[in-house]
Formats: structure tokens, C-alpha cells, sequence
């Protein structure tokens, strides 16, 4: 993609060659699970590499079904095809996290995976399972979605946090000092992610003059998130602005926008570059998005899962992030979805 003054995408190692302390992850040896701490490779996985097995890698998504698994599924199928892997997405239809974890457990009580990346609306729905895996000798990475206080050996995916920070900043470039209401929605405002990156919003605005409104929950389903914005928008008739927290809020609101007449009128902006995105941004109905990487957090939770295991090569957070989307680049930005 072309170079944009507005570009902050870095897909960057985040912590130092080694893996990480806070992961709760000493050095690497082989052998059967873990009682001191210590990640140990399960004899199976060890057994497969010397033999020159075909090493089997999954990354399980909290929800396969929704538009944003599609350019990941294409990074991870790009990885695939690179390493020599064989990589499959699974996960639960519509989030649910009970499903997502006896999935999960299924997979590592059989003992023929060598290799786990997960994501998870919640960031304590997956954290026994994650305990489980890496107990077990099964490398495991969470992309996407963090779980920080787990065992997970190292993260791919976006600072939340600093996403949130970063659309607030943007938000207040567009709004050149107005003040009033800004609503803010979410496909899910009680997941982990949500709140991350809501706390970041937030933080951003601090001292602007702001009144933030929500995060309103919308759902997922494109109706019914269409008609939460809409009878929203109709309680906050004086609103200023329109954020979103994630892509599928983000397009049901610039539905709303359009087919309401207050595009332009009311400021838009929000996450991911769907292909709707891509149309409402050409249009003028949003004014910008942001873009977390997804076809690399694919690539790069298999690349890191396999090359630990054929290698040994440490694995270490990899930070896909910030990238502006206007109408100014949007044609050199990949669509994702």
C-alpha cells in the first residue's frame, strides 16, 4: 500500500527476542506438560517436527461467521501456503465463548494439534483453556484479542487501548474544536475488546468538552443494530458525532446516516475497512476509519505459532498498528472483507 502522511502502520515486534515475562512463560525445553512454570514442549509435537510430520496449526475465532474473519482467514491461509503448515479457522457461530472453549478442549485432550492461536470476545472466557494448552505442551498464542493475565506465549493484533486513544484524536481533528454530545455504539459493549478500546476513547477526549453517550450496544445483526443507532440518534437529536467501536456498528450507523439525511451533517468515524466502509467513505457519509491489520494478524499468528516449533525461534508480541483510512487513501488500503 502507499506510503500516507496519515499511514501509522507498523507491523512491529513489540517486546525483545526472548518469550515474554508477563506471559508467564520461562525458557522453552521439550518434553511432557508443565509443573514449574516452564513451557515444555509435549512429546507428540517434538515427535512429529523430528519425523517431518505435517504440523497442524489452528486459530479459533471467537466468531468465524462475522465479515472481519475474512482477511484474516486469507493472512493465515497466505502463512500457510508460505511454511508449508496446514492451518484451518475454526470457532463457535455467533460468539458463543462456552462453545469456543469445549472446541478448544477437544482439540488439545486429542493431542493432534502442534499449534494454537485464539481469540475471545472475553478476556477471561478462554484463560483456563489457554492454561490447559500451554500445561499440556501445546504452544499457544491469543492474536486479535489479548488475554494478558493468561499463559498465553505472546500476542498478535492491535493495542486496543491505543486504538481507542487514536480514533479519539482523529475525532477531535474533524470536529476542529465543536462541542456537544458524541454517541458512541458497539456490536458487543461488554466484551473485553469493547471496553479496551472504549477506555481509550475516553481517555483521548479527556478535557475536549465532550459528552460522551454510550457505548450504546448494538448488536451484531445488521437490522437490529440499524434500528438501536436509529432510535438512539432520535434520544440524541443534538448529537455531534456518530463512533463506532467496530466495523458492523460502524456500517449500520452509516446506513443511518445516509438514509436519515444527516450525513455531513453529523460526523462519522470508527473502525475497519469493509467494503461498505469503502462505498460510505467515497460517498462522504463517515470520515474516516481505522484499520488493525487483519489479513497480518493471520499471517503472523501462524508464521510465530510455526516457526517456534520448527525452529525454536522465540515468540514475541507483533503490534499490527494504526492505520487512518480517508477518501485520500482508502484505494491503496486492502478491503477487508
Amino acid at each position: 500500500m502507499a506510503v500516507s502522511l496519515r499511514r501509522r502502520l507498523a507491523v512491529a515486534v513489540a517486546v525483545g527476542a526472548t518469550l515474554l515475562a508477563s506471559a508467564g512463560c520461562g525458557a522453552v525445553t521439550t518434553g511432557e506438560s508443565s509443573s514449574d512454570g516452564e513451557f515444555k514442549l509435549a512429546g507428540y509435537i517434538k515427535e512429529a517436527v523430528d519425523n517431518g510430520d505435517e504440523l497442524k496449526i489452528r486459530l479459533s475465532y471467537h466468531d468465524p461467521s462475522l465479515a472481519f474473519a475474512v482477511p484474516i482467514r486469507q493472512g493465515m491461509e497466505r502463512a500457510a501456503a508460505e511454511l508449508g503448515v496446514n492451518v484451518q479457522m475454526i470457532g463457535p457461530s455467533g460468539g458463543d465463548a462456552s462453545a469456543q472453549v469445549a472446541e478448544l478442549q477437544t482439540l488439545i485432550n486429542q493431542k493432534q494439534i502442534h499449534g494454537l492461536a485464539v481469540s475471545s470476545a472475553s478476556n477471561d472466557a478462554l484463560k483456563p483453556v489457554i492454561a490447559q494448552a500451554f500445561d499440556a505442551g501445546i504452544p499457544i498464542i491469543s492474536f486479535n484479542t489479548n488475554n494478558p493475565e493468561s499463559k498465553q506465549m505472546g500476542f498478535v493484533g492491535q493495542d486496543l487501548v491505543a486504538s481507542g486513544e487514536s480514533l479519539a484524536k482523529e475525532l477531535l481533528g474533524v470536529l476542529d474544536g465543536a462541542t456537544g454530545k458524541v454517541v458512541v455504539a458497539s456490536v458487543d459493549s461488554g466484551a473485553g475488546w469493547s471496553n479496551d478500546r472504549f477506555a481509550g476513547f475516553k481517555k483521548g477526549v479527556e478535557g475536549s468538552g465532550l459528552e460522551i453517550v454510550g457505548p450504546v450496544n448494538t448488536g451484531n445483526e445488521p437490522s437490529t443494530a440499524y434500528n438501536t443507532i436509529e432510535s438512539t440518534m432520535a434520544a440524541q437529536g443534538d448529537a455531534i458525532a456518530l463512533v463506532s467501536l467496530d466495523c458492523c456498528s460502524f456500517t449500520a450507523g452509516a446506513k443511518w446516516l445516509q438514509q436519515s439525511g444527516k450525513a455531513g451533517k453529523i460526523h462519522s468515524v470508527g473502525f475497519d475497512v469493509q467494503p461498505q466502509t469503502v462505498e460510505y467513505l467515497k460517498a462522504g457519509t463517515v470520515d474516516l476509519t481505522i484499520s488493525q491489520a487483519p489479513a497480518e494478524q493471520g499471517y503472523q499468528a501462524v508464521k510465530l505459532l510455526a516457526e517456534f516449533v520448527k525452529n525454536g525461534t522465540a515468540i514475541s508480541d507483533v503490534d499490527t498498528g494504526v492505520l487512518v483510512v480517508t477518501r485520500d487513501n482508502v484505494d491503496d488500503v486492502p478491503v477487508e472483507g
